[in-house]
């Protein structure tokens, strides 16, 4: 059956039979398993009454394969299941975002809409169209075959970091801590496909994201880059486990994208200062993966942090017919305009990326910026 719709539909009239049944005979050994198995019927019922056509009959043969419940036990292969046909190349990035967090994080509409900052309306829409077309194009709810896992990794990999990064950014107070919701899935894709070189690279990279959450805002209220960070609210065990994780793949010798950025976050960790010259060669590395705008942006930063901030704003302003609607290029470019002694148009493009700042702590950083900025 590849009908999310349906699928949701009859999940939740499973639980609405929970809540009366388990309140009169209390909880099954297995209640993931009483809940799929319960679902399945219903969607059998609803297949059964609905006029048969192909897709339908080949739906029920499927679901009525086998009549005993699932043990709990094989609940996270159904979630990777669910992760693959959410992130198949064939449905844009936003939409393997958004799908994955309403069908594998259990997120609602409105919660998704607000990490993207869009209106209820617009984001049900998007969903509604990702749901389509997964049941238009036959794309199969189940782990690729290991020969396939290569070419599909880098878009599951890349989904999953990305629901990280829109809860690192969305800060602690928000109903659902999705960067905790990405460590999840990533530790699962790590312990059903082990021995990864990527997937270690990925989870040593969120864990060494995430190790500097709580001292990612100050006192009063502003972002703060890892250089101004208290370090004494890193969280240490996760710093261990990712450099640890990041050591291993590099034994691997398959060196990728992931790892990379690993290696970056672990520089900018370094004591008592990032290494912005290894931070510089290592985005020049990163380049031969992913040749984008943002990686030579950010290229740019760790090379005038590096000394060479003249030749970083020649950089940044060749990039703007390709990042003008970009926020953090703005920013960059006021940064290195005040670094190069342009403090008039520094303090305009500080106006504009403060304007267009994605939440209230960078835009409190920026204002910060641009208040100590030479009249």
């Amino acid at each position: 059956m590849r009908d999310l719709s349906l699928a949701e539909d009859v999940l939740q009239e499973a639980a609405v039979s929970a809540l009366k049944h388990w309140g009169r005979s209390g909880l099954p050994r297995s209640p993931q398993g009483w809940l799929l198995q319960v679902a399945r019927r219903k969607a059998i019922d609803r297949l059964r009454s609905a006029k048969r056509s192909k897709l339908q009959t080949e739906a029920l043969a499927i679901l009525t394969e086998g009549g005993t419940a699932p043990d709990a036990d094989v609940i996270p292969d159904h979630r990777l299941r669910l992760i693959f046909a959410c992130c198949h190349p064939a449905l844009e990035p936003k939409s393997r975002v958004a799908l994955t967090l309403r069908t594998v994080c259990g997120l609602t509409t409105v919660e998704i809409g607000c990490a993207f900052l869009d209106n209820d309306t617009t984001m049900g829409q998007r969903l509604s169209r990702a749901k389509a077309k997964i049941s238009a194009a036959g794309i199969p709810f189940a782990v690729p075959d290991p020969e396939i896992w290569p070419a599909r990794l880098d878009a599951v990999l890349t989904t999953v970091y990305l629901i990280f990064t829109t809860g690192y950014i969305a800060g602690p107070n928000e109903p659902r801590d999705l960067c905790l919701e990405a460590e999840y899935l990533m530790r699962l894709i790590d312990q059903l496909h082990p021995d990864d070189a990527e997937i270690e690279g990925a989870m040593a990279m969120m864990l060494l994201t995430a190790a500097r959450r709580a001292a990612r805002i100050g006192d009063d209220g502003a972002s703060l880059p890892p250089t101004e960070q208290d370090r004494t609210l890193w969280d240490s065990a996760r710093i261990t486990e990712g450099r640890a994780l990041l050591a291993r793949a590099a034994k691997r010798r398959n060196v990728g994208p992931f790892q990379i950025k690993a290696a970056i976050a672990d520089c900018q960790m370094v004591d008592p200062a990032p290494d912005w010259p290894q931070i510089a060669a290592l985005y020049r590395a990163l380049w031969q993966y992913e040749p984008t705008s943002v990686v030579a942006l950010n290229s740019a930063v760790a090379m005038a942090e590096a000394g060479q901030a003249e030749h970083a704003l020649d950089w940044v302003e060749s990039l703007a017919d390709q990042l003008s609607n970009f926020q953090p290029w703005h920013a960059t470019r006021a940064a290195l305009l005040a670094k190069t002694g342009r403090y008039t148009q520094s303090a305009a493009a500080y106006r504009h990326a403060i304007a267009t700042a994605p939440g209230q702590a960078e835009a409190l950083f920026l204002e910060r910026r641009l208040a100590a900025l030479p009249q």
